[in-house]
């Protein structure tokens, strides 16, 4: 190969990996009719107030957030503990409430239970997580790692999922809080962003906008509306997140360090009421989702399955709907969606807000209803 261009395809080469993220359009959902499940769903238990998030502990029962501000444990054969004890007062308003939880990746030598939830605080309420240690009636030691700030009026996009990185930090996904959209562009303010900090709540030096006023050091990546699913993708390990659009405008994005996803200066949806949110669907610097839907899926829970109970299901990314409900399944390739089946038949016909894989290798799911149920998906 003559010597210029052995020296343009080393450049090339070099240049790939940080070449600008492909522009628009966005690939849109098919929207695909709802099929039959393949398997079988059982109901694990029931009488939970609007379940929210669902974790297991090591010993195989569940850890499962109420949104008014419950924590429970749940037995094997579905029975339910009581309230358990130290959990932070919430604001248990439209959707503020208790929201997520996760569990230590070292539980066995530390015992830690984190827990994200809206709290009631001087002007309003704002985002935060907690962590305590779990006994034998609840969390004990709980002290509240982080805040969003600032604090605002409203009851709605608290967001909020907790993701473990392998390296013990921590993502937390953060809504904007509706009339507040525009904050979401505001590098001082955590609203409409994922954050990443320590296991104890300290934001790690390595994060993009570390050491970088004004901005907010925790910061991982800013421009979203109000995630409310998101998942650790094996053998990668990047973060996958699926945001709540406006009406039509539902994301799939793969959040990466120091990147703006755009809301509310670009997007694929429309207002509540008609009017547009923007004039374009992308500009120089934001980010393009992977895949969006309109009309949306109203996304909420979500895992990547890894067991053996489906095994034509590996690797795939499982969403809870709220609306229309039911589960999604997106078969990924080259970050892409190459496939999205959707399975909104008998009990899953309804909210699913939790979508969680089991130690045993079947699907778990939680149904936000008044009277709530875990749901168990197994082969047939």
């Amino acid at each position: 190969m003559p010597l210029r261009l052995a020296i343009l395809a080393v450049v090339i080469a070099a240049c790939a990996d940080s070449a600008p993220h492909p522009t628009g359009p966005a690939p849109r959902s098919p929207t695909p009719e709802a099929r039959a499940f393949p398997g079988t769903v059982s109901v694990v238990a029931d009488g939970l107030e609007h379940p929210w998030g669902l974790a297991f502990l090591p010993d195989g029962t569940m850890l499962v957030t109420e949104r008014p501000g419950r924590l429970r444990r749940v037995a094997a054969d579905g029975t339910l503990s009581a309230p358990l004890t130290g959990v932070p007062t919430v604001f248990d308003e439209g959707q503020g409430g208790l929201l997520d939880v996760a569990v230590s990746p070292t539980f066995a030598d530390d015992r830690y239970v984190y827990l994200s939830f809206a709290e009631p605080r001087d002007g309003g309420a704002a985002t935060a997580v907690a962590r305590g240690r779990l006994g034998a009636a609840g969390l004990d030691e709980t002290t509240v790692i982080w805040r969003q700030e600032p604090v605002v009026e409203g009851p709605n996009h608290f967001g909020s999922r907790l993701v473990f990185r392998p390296d013990g930090s921590l993502f937390v996904t953060v809504g904007e809080r509706f009339d507040h959209r525009d904050q979401a562009q505001v590098m001082s303010s955590t609203l409409g962003k994922v954050v990443r900090i320590g296991a104890d709540g300290v934001v790690p030096r390595d994060n993009p906008f570390a050491g970088k006023p004004p901005a907010a050091p925790a910061i991982w990546s800013s421009g979203h509306r109000n995630v409310q699913a998101a998942a650790l993708q094996p053998g990668t390990n990047r973060l996958w997140t699926v945001e709540h659009g406006p009406e039509g405008g539902d994301e799939l994005n793969h959040p990466e360090a120091g990147r703006n996803y755009g809301w509310p200066v670009i997007s694929y949806g429309v207002n509540y009421d008609g009017t547009r949110v923007s004039d374009a669907t992308e500009k120089p610097g934001m980010e393009q989702p992977v895949y969006y839907w309109d009309p949306v899926i109203a996304p909420s829970g979500a895992t990547f399955y890894t067991g053996t109970a489906f095994p034509e299901w590996h690797g795939h990314l499982l969403v809870g709907s709220l609306t229309p409900g039911g589960l999604v399944r997106l078969v990924l390739e080259n970050d892409r969606v190459a496939l999205e089946e959707r399975y909104r038949d008998g009990e899953l016909d309804t909210r699913i807000r939790d979508v969680v894989q089991g130690p045993d290798g079947h699907v778990y799911l939680l149904t936000d209803r008044r009277s709530g149920k875990i749901l168990r998906l197994a082969a047939r």
